[in-house]
């Protein structure tokens, strides 16, 4: 019989009550108040509990406390990714981000879902895995829906709700967020085309 996190990492209808995925996300709260309580440049030390906390890419992760996450373990993350303040996320199924990106205030990232059901919704939930690529940048107060995909160098604007898949390479803002246009290698600062 599949474990309720097997269940919960497959996607399925699981129970969040379940002892053990309980003291999971104990162990990541507990986690999260250290790293938040983290004193102004001390890296060594958020270093340390990020590599405890994330199931990859905690050596080189740069987060500005506060941060908020449901297991941690369920986050793998490539190099050198930045959170910027408030941000939060609930990975009751994988969330991976690529290499270089950043993550403006207040992001938030979820995994996440609900039955429509009220009398199933009591007792179960299920999720689906959010996957960011590489270089991406994602505005502050941004919020990115359950299934998501965000591609390779894609910018996402400050207080959009993404609730399908972005291609790579491009400019996507609002809410629900959609393309506005491409986003050619080369742009300067200001996003003009150098």
């Amino acid at each position: 019989m599949r474990s309720e996190r097997e269940k919960m990492l497959a996607g399925e209808l699981y129970d969040p009550a379940d002892p053990v995925l309980v003291a999971a996300m104990r162990r990541a709260q507990e986690l999260c108040v250290a790293l938040n309580q983290t004193a102004p440049g001390d890296e060594a030390g958020r270093r340390r509990i990020c590599r405890d906390l994330f199931g990859a890419g905690g050596d080189s992760v740069r987060i500005r406390p506060p941060f908020f996450c449901d297991y941690g373990s369920h986050i793998r993350m490539g190099e050198s990714v930045y959170f910027n303040v408030n941000c939060v996320i609930l990975d009751v199924c994988e969330v991976t981000i690529g290499d270089f990106c950043l993550f403006g205030p207040a992001v938030q990232i979820y995994t996440p879902l609900h039955p429509l059901e009220h009398t199933v919704r009591r007792f179960v939930e299920y999720g689906k895995p959010v996957e960011i690529g590489s270089d991406v940048w994602v505005g502050g107060g941004a919020i990115i829906c359950p299934g998501v995909r965000i591609g390779d160098r894609s910018i996402i604007g400050a207080g959009s709700v993404v609730t399908r898949d972005i291609p790579e390479g491009v400019l996507a803002v609002g809410n629900p967020c959609r393309v506005v246009r491409e986003v050619a290698s080369g742009d300067g600062p200001t996003g003009v085309r150098a």
